[in-house]
């Protein structure tokens, strides 16, 4: 599978050649190719992805453009090995999160999904996380993992019904909306589980 980058990298410079990094793409190619996470890694655009390709292409870039490969370069093959990796962790860092990917689609099709002026959210699923959070501190006044963990399991269900709603909703034009009010579910939901990592971390200290 072809791997999509803004530049070329000499792999075998050869006897007594340094690794040199080489900005093949004009500027505006550049510029389409880094508004495309997916492409970069040569994955289709879609919510579901498949970890594994992505998993192993993140790892063959890394290992072309890591600038540990370029530590003897001149400074303009170091500098730019570095910002090629910082670009290769930030598109791996976005798809591997279920809600920073769903943001990410949603940001292609110029919607953005967690408005600092808009946090609306359905008033039962609003409540029923306020429940949530009252189990969560009431286990760790209790100290009560086990507690935690059926709701830790209970959110996971309910985050990964979710997921598999992003799938349909951000495969359709018509159902972009939708996906807006299910991604801040999924971030909702994400919080909480971190909230009841933290607090595993507190009750055992």
């Amino acid at each position: 599978m072809a791997v999509l980058l803004p530049f070329d990298v000499a792999s075998s410079p050869g006897p007594g050649r340094k690794p040199e990094v080489f900005f093949l793409a004009p500027v505006a190619a550049r510029a389409s190719i880094s508004q495309d996470h997916f492409a970069l890694f040569g994955l289709p655009l879609s919510y579901s992805v498949d970890e594994g390709a992505l998993d192993a292409a993140y790892r063959k870039l890394q290992s072309v453009v890591h600038p540990d490969r370029f530590a003897s370069a001149a400074e303009p093959e170091r500098r730019r090995a570095l910002q090629a990796s910082a670009r290769v962790n930030e598109a791996y860092r976005v798809l591997k999160d279920p809600v920073e990917r769903a943001q990410y689609l949603l940001s292609l099709n110029g919607i953005e999904a967690l408005s600092e002026t808009d946090t609306s959210l359905p008033l039962d699923f609003l409540e029923g996380q306020l429940e949530r959070r009252e189990a969560i501190a009431e286990a760790a006044e209790q100290r009560d993992s086990g507690a935690l963990d059926a709701l830790q399991r209970e959110i996971r269900a309910q985050a990964r019904e979710l997921e598999a709603r992003l799938a349909s909703e951000l495969d359709s034009k018509a159902t972009l909306s939708d996906a807006r009010t299910t991604v801040r579910k999924l971030k909702f939901l994400s919080k909480l589980v971190a909230d009841i990592d933290s607090t595993y971390v507190q009750i055992e200290d």
